[in-house]
């Protein structure tokens, strides 16, 4: 299965000229002069980021767990740390910080960089951090139906650290819980102590 970067995103390629434009626009619009010497790619540059830091939308995460193997295994399986970078909806200003999912296999496991990929075919778009933790316990409950799934997301928001409130430093954490974890207040402290660093 190929990785999200191996899917650039169309839409912003088949789009390339009116991004640019759009772009010098809201340049010139806040006031720069558009062409002096450091702006003159800046229109280029960031449809080419676009193309990067969207390529979720080309991408439906649960064909990213598509490949499965057969397996007993029927213990807590962790995947920690898995750095992820986003957008938030409201301002289109970055967040970024870590995911950490645990399952537990009913016959079925994921080989372990698919849940990375999983993250990346998530957070590649414009997102909130509720959403994506719901959206990764939702995609991994359906698609593995394991007995139980606990994802934990922690992020740093700019549009709370740079502007606004001006809280740098603050992060936010959310948890979504499926299955065995939800029932079970012994397997959640499992999960969480397993995640510390």
């Amino acid at each position: 299965m190929a990785g999200v970067k191996d899917y650039l995103n169309s839409r912003v390629s088949d789009n390339r000229e009116q991004i640019e434009h759009h772009v010098r626009e809201i340049l010139r619009l806040i006031g720069e002069d558009v062409d002096r010497e450091g702006l003159l790619e800046t229109p280029a540059r960031v449809t080419r980021m676009y193309e990067e830091i969207f390529a979720g939308y080309e991408i439906d995460p649960r064909d990213v767990l598509g490949v499965t193997f057969d397996e007993k295994h029927e213990e807590l399986v962790i995947v920690r740390d898995i750095v992820y970078y986003s957008q938030c909806e409201h301002h289109m200003a970055p967040f970024f910080g870590k995911v950490h999912i645990g399952y537990i296999p009913s016959g079925k496991i994921a080989g372990l960089s698919k849940l990375a990929r999983l993250v990346e075919a998530v957070t590649r778009r414009l997102q909130v951090q509720e959403r994506i933790t719901s959206q990764i316990a939702d995609i991994m409950e359906e698609v593995l139906q394991p007995h139980g799934v606990m994802v934990v997301v922690e992020g740093e928001h700019l549009c709370m650290c740079a502007r606004g409130v001006k809280k740098p430093g603050s992060k936010t954490v959310t948890s979504g819980v499926r299955g065995h974890f939800r029932n079970s207040s012994a397997l959640r402290s499992e999960f969480l102590s397993l995640i510390k660093e």
